[in-house]
Parts: structure tokens; sequence; C-alpha cells
């Protein structure tokens, strides 16, 4: 049974549907050069990435803790390994050594904020993908079996079989970009939180010995 004006719905859905085909398929080919590249970038970074482990730390805080001003401590952290990113925020703190103790604090947590941030808008890319890709190729799954079951109806098997075929090669690219994103979302969050949990250590640290040496000049 059919009501009135179902017939026009049914078919402006189909309308709807089927125009969303080529957009969907370029998406699914954008999601996965994009998750190519981002594979590229992740095995470059991998590979070159220097691991600045606990024994490494230990000996930066050491160092730090045993300068007996601000610049000493500056030329501990420039000879270490530390990245040079962070190396850069270490020397910017302890160049705020004429500061108080709260404001100095204050510029610490700024700045391991915006270096949480800067690791969140490099991760919030690929998690976008993991997200985004296997919905997309569902999408290119479900949009061709539309006519493909309209040709399985009129009997052509031919069209049915191009459908599924279309239908298939969507939902495996686009699980294959999003898998590849969690992967490389995965490895860079563990990778960035280590790093951010030396960071604040080193950060600390410095901030001990920043205080005692403004005690001891107040003396």
């Amino acid at each position: 049974m059919q009501f009135l004006g179902s017939e026009i719905l049914s078919s402006l859905l189909y309308l709807i549907a089927q125009s969303l085909f080529i957009p969907v398929i370029i998406a699914v080919l954008i999601f996965i050069t994009y998750a190519v590249l981002s594979l590229g970038g992740f095995l470059t970074e991998k590979f070159s990435r220097i691991k600045f482990d606990v024994d490494k730390t230990e000996n930066l805080i050491r160092a730090i803790s045993k300068s007996s001003n601000p610049e000493e401590m500056k030329e501990k952290v420039l000879e270490s390994e530390l990245l040079d990113n962070y190396k850069k925020i270490i020397i910017k703190i302890i160049s705020n050594h004429d500061i108080g103790p709260q404001s100095r604090r204050a510029l610490a947590t700024k700045l391991i904020e915006e270096e949480e941030l800067r690791f969140a808008n490099i991760t919030q890319k690929t998690d976008i993908l993991v997200r985004l890709a296997p919905t997309i190729g569902l999408l290119g799954t479900l949009i061709p079996l539309g006519p493909g079951l309209s040709a399985l109806g009129a009997g052509d098997i031919n069209t049915l079989a191009q459908a599924l075929l279309v239908a298939f090669d969507t939902t495996i690219t686009g699980l294959t970009a999003g898998s590849i994103g969690f992967v490389i979302s995965r490895y860079r969050k563990n990778w960035y939180n280590d790093d951010l949990s030396i960071l604040e250590s080193i950060v600390d640290s410095t901030l001990e010995v920043l205080d005692k040496c403004q005690k001891k000049e107040n003396f």
C-alpha cells in the first residue's frame, strides 16, 4: 500500500543518496591519500626520534640542581640531548629568573600548555581520520546498493556485480585509512605523553633551583 506522496518522497531520498555518491568517492580517495602521507611522516618521525630516557632526565635534573646560577643552568640545558623545542622552553623559564616565583610558575604552566596544544593539534588530524574514514566508507558501501538492488529486480546481474564491487572497494579503502590513522594516533599519543612527562619533571626541577637562587640573592 502506498500513501499519497510517498513515491515522490522516495524518489527525492533516492536522488539525494545518489547525488552523494561522487562526493563520497572523492572523500574516500582524499582520506586514503592523507593516510598514506601521514604514514610517511609518522615513519620519518619514528626513525629520526631521539629517545630522552629516564637516565638522561636524571642526569639533566642533577646537573641543573647543582648549578649555582641561571647562566650555568642554561649551559647545562644547552649541552644536553633534550629536544630543541624543550630546550627553548627551559631556557625561557630560566631567562625569567628575575620575576616572582608565582609568576615564573604561571609562565612555565602556560609554556607546557602550549606544548600540549601543539601535540593535540598533530594527533587531532589522524583522530578525525579514525572517526570519519570508516563512516564515509560505509556510505560508499550503501549508496551503490540502491541501483544494484534495482538492477537485481530487473535481472541485470552485471550492474549488480558492478555496484557490489564499488561498495566493497569503498569499505576496504575507508577501513584502511581509519586503521592507519588509529595506529599513528596511538603511537604519537604515547610518545607525546612520555615527552610531556619528561618536560614537566625538568621544569619542576628548574623552578625549584631558580627559587633557591632567588632566595639566596634576596638574602
